[in-house]
């Protein structure tokens, strides 16, 4: 039986055709494996292909209608929103995350939190001025605070959440949260979470963490509105996905001093123009979507996403199905 056709598709910004290789090496000797960094690349590679495994590529419905043979799309992440689902849906492609495989869960929890102690230590500003000469000690010291005994806001109690809340349970932090559904009872013990709507956990929160896909439902779940329900003292963390936030709100929040600091691990585009607001924003903490990619946590991605491309070449139903 010959093998079937699996085009790997990594975007540039997160590693492209290097990554894409060793991806590919993967299903060496299961699958005759083509690499691109775009879809429109290779018009014959994307018309043969039974198997599209995307990192952030663009899957549009113009490419489901130029790939007749296609069977699965497979993103290596939890979100999906690169992925014209309503397109597959209609060609009757499934589309597949790593969802369950919490390949990313532990460290975007840790990259959570390393974006909070930034902002709560004011360490970016404090290194900057000793690295030009200055002892920042007396300009930095009135904005200082602890995580203990403050409240985090989770939005979105899925795998990512539900790390994130346990780590704030460590450092002494009240957790509420907000999700389409709630958690089971027992879940909510064990976290010490408790469900409220999104707009009274926008107003009794310190610390707000987004933890949701980004859907038509969520693109700007943070406007200009909600994001006038924070106390001026709250800070705002996005490791999620950058539309999840209208962008010029927070810069015009941030620069009003309405919004007391962000740490932002996501933009919308990624990457980011240089005309973005946010990025000369003051008391923003900034990182380039590296949460989900430390090395322990690229190896679980990828080997999450090939047993599922696997699962399927071997007839088997695929995991995570969002189409």
């Amino acid at each position: 039986m010959p093998l079937k056709n699996v085009l790997v598709a990594i975007a540039p910004h997160v590693g492209g055709r290097r990554a894409g290789s060793a991806l590919g090496s993967l299903l060496a000797g299961r699958a005759q494996v083509t690499v691109v960094e775009s879809l429109d690349e290779d018009p014959e590679a994307l018309r043969g292909a039974q198997v599209v495994l995307t990192a952030l590529v663009p899957v549009t419905a113009a490419h489901l209608d130029a790939a007749p043979a296609l069977e699965l799309v497979q993103c290596t992440s939890h979100g999906y929103e690169h992925v014209d689902v309503s397109a597959a849906r209609l060609h009757g492609v499934p589309v597949c995350t790593i969802g369950s495989s919490d390949a990313e869960s532990h460290s975007v929890a840790e990259q959570t939190f390393a974006l909070m102690l930034a902002l709560a230590k004011q360490l970016v500003p404090a290194h900057n001025a000793l690295a030009e000469g200055e002892w920042p000690l007396p300009r930095v010291r009135g904005a200082l605070t602890e995580l203990s005994g403050k409240t985090l806001g989770i939005v979105g109690l899925g795998a990512i959440g539900r790390e994130v809340a346990r780590r704030a349970a460590a450092f002494g932090m009240t957790v509420v949260y907000t999700s389409r559904t709630p958690a089971a009872p027992e879940v909510e013990e064990r976290l010490g979470a408790r469900r409220l709507p999104l707009e009274e956990l926008l107003g009794t929160s310190d610390y707000v963490s987004l933890h949701a896909p980004l859907t038509g439902e969520t693109r700007h779940l943070l406007d200009a509105g909600r994001l006038a329900l924070l106390k001026p003292t709250a800070f705002v963390v996005n490791t999620a996905r950058g539309a999840l936030i209208d962008q010029d709100a927070l810069a015009d929040a941030l620069e009003r001093g309405a919004v007391a600091g962000a740490g932002l691990d996501v933009y919308d585009p990624e990457p980011p123009g240089t005309g973005l607001r946010l990025l000369r924003a003051p008391n923003v903490v900034l990182s380039p979507h590296a949460g989900g990619v430390t090395r322990e946590a690229v190896v679980r991605i990828a080997l999450a996403a090939v047993q599922n491309v696997t699962d399927h070449l071997d007839g088997k139903p695929p995991r995570d199905v969002v189409s």
